[in-house]
């Protein structure tokens, strides 16, 4: 009879019906993919609770800089333009195969990232610099860097200056709240030189301080003050000194507990990287998919081992991403470069492998 009492005990314990529970409900699983390449695993995709709520609501919430030439700003009619926004861009092709399914959330410097820390955007992607505090004591994720820009100067031409460090005493219009603010003291403080900050709650603000004279120069990433200088009354009539005196990586940012979807952007933008590496374009890569033979384009496209289900996503994906928006250079051209307004060069933001190298390079798709 004991030994009876003791097998039937056993068998009830891993039926919870036994006991008048009900039994757990199972955990969902990604399926696991077989990547491409001989004797390669099998791995399996995360499931991410942001693309889950994208693809629920339809659409990628994206916070962007109000205004910002070249990286973020209303057109006329009023269309989202830049190159912090064709990232955005970028993103919902990829997790919604629509480029155009994006909500884009203006948000000044000092909110930015509380709203995405509380959910309100899905991605920030706005001229944002990576730093050990940012990535460390925020629970936030910078997945891919973007832009490798530096902090400079902006100055009236006819000061005739050569260098910042001419600036002793000056009067330097910078904005409050930014990693600008920190930059300056340091610099001016290493070399024994004072300044007169002029804060500013905006870059919109410090470049109306500046244009009215309010300041002798306005400080914040070069890239930031090549926008400024393009909608000047007399843009011609402004110089950015040579001095960088700063490393200011800027790229998206997530959402730190959510690791499936910091791999969701970093690909996309490895993938924008990628495409022009291998020579694709928007205007190319539908011809490249009917006719590509080497296995880097293939996979990238999604003609070989379906990468894109390890992300969760479609196997074109990054297809739909060269296609709708297009290739780094393209972005980079029409937004900063040849085809804008800031005629920035690519200098640190050129391909690793290109004539004159820069720092951009993509890991290996596969």
């Amino acid at each position: 009879m004991i030994r009876r009492l003791v097998a039937t005990a056993l068998f009830c314990l891993p039926l919870t019906a036994c006991e008048g529970r009900p039994a757990p409900e199972p955990v969902p699983q990604a399926p696991a993919v077989k990547a491409s390449g001989a004797g390669q695993p099998a791995y399996k995709a995360a499931v991410s609770p942001t693309l889950q709520a994208v693809r629920a609501r339809g659409h990628v919430a994206c916070g962007v800089h109000p205004g910002l030439p070249g990286f973020a700003f209303p057109d006329v009619r009023g269309q989202w333009r830049g190159f912090d926004v064709d990232v955005c861009r970028a993103l919902a092709a990829a997790t919604l195969g629509d480029a155009s399914k994006v909500r884009f959330v203006p948000i000044a410097a000092q909110d930015r990232f509380a709203a995405l820390q509380a959910g309100r955007i899905d991605v920030l992607s706005r001229n944002t610099s990576l730093t050990f505090a940012r990535d460390a004591g925020l629970g936030l994720t910078f997945p891919a860097v973007t832009y490798y820009d530096g902090q400079g100067f902006l100055a009236p031409k006819a000061l005739g200056l050569g260098s910042a460090q001419e600036l002793s005493g000056a009067r330097l219009c910078v904005q409050e709240g930014t990693a600008s603010e920190g930059n300056l003291a340091d610099w001016f403080s290493t070399r024994g030189l004072r300044y007169r900050p002029v804060m500013a709650a905006s870059e919109e603000e410090a470049r109306r301080l500046y244009e009215t004279e309010t300041c002798d120069a306005f400080t914040a990433d070069i890239s930031a003050l090549a926008g400024s200088r393009s909608v000047l009354t007399n843009a011609g009539a402004h110089v950015i000194l040579p001095d960088v005196i700063s490393k200011e990586p800027l790229g998206p940012v997530v959402r730190e507990a959510d690791a499936a979807w910091a791999d969701i952007v970093r690909w996309t933008v490895y993938a924008l990287i990628q495409g022009e590496e291998l020579g694709l374009s928007a205007k190319t890569v539908v011809q490249a998919r009917e006719t590509a033979s080497d296995p880097e384009t293939r996979r990238l496209l999604g003609l070989e081992g379906d990468l894109g289900a390890l992300l969760g996503l479609k196997a074109d994906w990054a297809y739909q991403v060269i296609r709708q928006v297009g290739a780094y250079h393209e972005i980079f051209r029409r937004n900063l470069g040849e085809d804008s307004a800031l005629k920035l060069d690519r200098g640190l933001n050129a391909l690793w492998n290109a004539p004159k190298p820069g720092l951009l390079y993509a890991p290996p798709i596969r």
